[in-house]
């Protein structure tokens, strides 16, 4: 067919007959081909077409039975489902109607018994019934959107029967313990402890029908409820303000125990007690007493503890009062017992040893008792801790014994001497120890020779305080300190410290308390500001050197270069300077003030005038004698001179300043100011008084030019307003005579031209003057 296509498209070339036979031959290929075509494809094929068949069949039947069950099965199904949850609903409806009647009834039966155990005064077993009835009713209330109007008449049912057996139980409790106390208001006095009995009806009898019921009962049933705490409490309220306090607080009370029967009773008496205040040991074994007594017929019951968690924990009713009362009991011995105990000198520390070990004793004692637990409490610790409140208690008592000698009179005097010397303890060598010794130096030369040349030697006075009057209390309150320092000496490091800075706080509080408190009569009175100032300085006088003087004491702080108290010297030296000045002040003001009545010295030919200056300068003089005599012996000698040559100064400059301003002065006025001048001249150095006797003040009131500044200046005016022009310029002598040397030219020439009329001679006189 091929060929002839190509034929007859006129494309075929001429082929080799062989090679079309040889085509030709390939004709047994297209007979397989065909065979395995009909022969075995086609049969294959056929069966294969019938299964496509069969599988389109069955698709058919599954989609009809979809169908179906879309349509009836699926329908009936959602019914029966909602029939189950109907039902389902329905069983937990009635389940939980089930549980609520189930514990309706277990209410109602626990009620039932309750009364029944109750009747039978089975307390214990009544508590519990009520217990399960509080515990349904609980379980009822708490169901959510389930209530029941009869909650509330079960809630009434249950406070009604809880109550009428506490009722009960409360009657029964106060057969046991009965307390007669008498009637006081406040505080229990000793008087009323006295007559005041506890009576405990826990005496176990022979015949229980008598006795009533055990005590266990009624407190197992208080502790079932919930209400043995009160009560306890209550209890030990009672017990620590009628018996445990006051054993602790009144020495010379006494415990008596008495043992009945049917009862125990506990009372007291009064005896006289050899001490104010009872030892610790004695009062351990009051209240030890008294316990043991609680403990052998009332606090050794054991109870068990309310809950679920704590069903197998059973304590005693002592361990349950210890954790009430223990902490307020514990710190009424520490407050009024141990506190008392500390002693207060360092030499008898090591006997305390014995309150150590009472206290280990005692508390011992009630852990056996299971009164208290088995941590140290802080009862043995405060006792154990006796050196740092031995060091706190003598730190206490020196700072209040320092504040009542500072708020004491100052008035109340000592006179000091440089021989005088604080009463001091007997201090080691400063030169001991491991410190080298100096050698006092050959007085041999180096060529054999003597040296016959006198050593210069400072005098033993040199540094000593001079002679003065200081408060009795300030030498006390120095006394006070040296005796601390040598407690401090001999005390452990941690006590030392604070006795050394107790010291400190006794100097601080000194600067801080005695201005305040004594502000007005040191403002108010010129010898108590005298000697306060001499108070401060005398202080300051010690501070220089106290620290030194323990340092080679021990080797404590004290032996620290730290240890000193140079730094308050500044301060205490400030102290008293600023209360002298301030009175200075005073008296400067009150001087100033009189001058100003004497009407400038001006006309003193009028009388009225003269009065005037002459009593201004009477009262002058009165106010500085009657301060001579206030200081006398009071002040050193070389302040006293000071401070009266600075007053007396005072009145000087002001009347010389007053007279040079005078622009006219006359005879008779000169002659009147002369004998005004006279008598502050005279009777000016008669104020310097500083000692008592009149033989040795004569030395001071001599050397007064020494003192005031501007006597010499007062002199050379008294020289001027008797003298003639001709003198007051040999005075002056061209500037260089003892008038120049007090006054000014200008001054010079206003007195010249107050004194002398206006002439040629005057005119050449203020010509000089220059």
């Amino acid at each position: 067919l091929v060929a002839a296509v190509l034929a007859h498209s006129g494309r075929l070339d001429k082929e080799d007959l062989g090679t079309r036979v040889r085509r030709l031959s390939r004709r047994g290929e297209v007979c397989t081909m065909i065979n395995k075509k009909y022969s075995e494809f086609l049969p294959s094929m056929q069966s294969a077409e019938e299964l496509v068949a069969q599988v389109d069949g069955l698709s058919s039947n599954i989609d009809v039975l979809r169908v179906d069950i879309e349509n009836k099965v699926q329908r009936d199904l959602n019914v029966a489902v909602a029939e189950f949850t109907e039902l389902k609903q329905q069983l937990e409806r009635d389940t939980l109607v089930l549980s609520v009647l189930k514990k309706l009834q277990e209410f109602d039966r626990a009620i039932k018994e309750h009364k029944t155990a109750l009747r039978e005064k089975k307390y214990i077993a009544a508590a519990q019934q009520l217990e399960k009835a509080r515990s349904s009713l609980r379980n009822l209330e708490s169901r959510k959107g389930f209530e029941l109007k009869i909650l509330r008449a079960l809630g009434t049912e249950l406070t009604v029967q809880t109550q009428n057996m506490l009722c009960h139980l409360g009657e029964e409790w106060q057969k046991l313990i009965v307390w007669q106390i008498p009637p006081s208001k406040g505080e229990s006095s000793l008087e009323a402890v006295v007559h005041s009995e506890l009576h405990l009806h826990t005496v176990p009898s022979k015949e229980e029908e008598v006795a009533g019921p055990p005590v266990v009962s009624v407190l197992q049933a208080l502790a079932v409820l919930g209400e043995l705490h009160t009560r306890l409490k209550a209890f030990g309220q009672l017990l620590l303000k009628f018996i445990l306090k006051p054993l602790i607080s009144y020495p010379a009370l006494q415990p008596l125990t008495e043992e009945r029967p049917d009862v125990f009773i506990l009372r007291f008496k009064s005896e006289e007690p050899a001490l104010d205040q009872s030892s610790p040991m004695e009062v351990f074994g009051k209240i030890k007493l008294i316990f043991q007594a609680l403990h052998k017929y009332l606090l050794n019951v054991p109870l068990e503890q309310p809950g679920e968690d704590r069903k197998d924990d059973r304590v005693t009713l002592a361990e349950l009062l210890g954790e009430l009362i223990w902490e307020e009991l514990s710190n009424c011995l520490v407050q009024n017992c141990l506190v008392n105990s500390i002693p207060t000198n360092s030499s008898k520390l090591e006997q305390y040893t014995e309150v150590i070990k009472s206290t280990e004793e005692f508390e011992k004692a009630l852990k056996n008792m299971q009164f208290l637990k088995g941590d140290t409490t802080d009862l043995l610790k405060y006792a154990r801790n006796v050196n740092s409140h031995f060091a706190s208690k003598k730190c206490q008592d020196v700072i209040a014994a320092a504040r009542n000698l500072m708020t004491s009179e100052i008035h109340n005097t000592v006179k000091i001497t440089p021989d005088s010397c604080v009463a001091l303890p007997q201090l080691p060598d400063p030169g001991s120890g491991d410190h080298l010794k100096k050698q006092k130096p050959s007085n041999l030369l180096h060529n054999g020779t003597v040296n016959l040349e006198k050593e210069t030697k400072l005098s033993q006075y040199t540094f000593s305080l001079p002679t003065c009057r200081i408060s009795s209390s300030v030498e006390q309150l120095m006394e006070l300190v040296y005796q601390t320092l040598l407690e401090a000496t001999v005390s452990t490091d941690q006590c030392c410290v604070q006795l050394f800075y107790s010291v400190r706080r006794i100097f601080q509080l000194f600067y801080e308390v005695v201005p305040t408190y004594h502000k007005e009569s040191l403002q108010k009175f010129p010898q108590l500001a005298a000697i306060h100032h001499n108070n401060c300085m005398y202080l300051a006088h010690h501070l220089l050197t106290l620290g030194h003087q323990f340092r080679y004491c021990t080797t404590n702080i004290l032996s620290n270069e730290a240890a000193s108290f140079v730094d308050l010297v500044p301060a205490f030296r400030r102290l008293g300077m600023e209360c002298f000045k301030a009175q200075m002040r005073v008296q400067k003001e009150e001087i100033l003030e009189r001058l100003s009545s004497a009407r400038n010295f001006s006309n003193m030919d009028d009388e009225e005038n003269f009065h005037a200056a002459n009593k201004a300068i009477r009262q002058v003089l009165h106010q500085l004698k009657r301060l001579g005599q206030v200081w006398q012996d009071v002040f050193p000698v070389n302040v006293y001179c000071k401070a009266m040559g600075t007053l007396l100064n005072t009145a000087l400059a002001e009347i010389v300043t007053r007279i040079v301003a005078l622009e006219d002065i006359s005879a008779e006025d000169a002659d009147r100011l002369y004998s005004l001048c006279k008598i502050m001249v005279e009777e000016g150095p008669q104020v310097f008084t500083p000692l008592p006797e009149k033989e040795k003040n004569k030395k001071y009131q001599e050397e007064v030019p020494v003192y005031v500044e501007k006597w010499m200046t007062f002199k050379e005016l008294m020289i001027v307003l008797q003298a003639n022009l001709q003198e007051i310029v040999d005075q002056w002598a061209d500037g260089k005579g003892p008038l120049a040397a007090e006054f000014s030219a200008a001054e010079v020439k206003s007195l010249i031209r107050a004194l002398f009329q206006n002439t040629e001679r005057r005119a050449a006189a203020l010509a000089k003057i220059k």
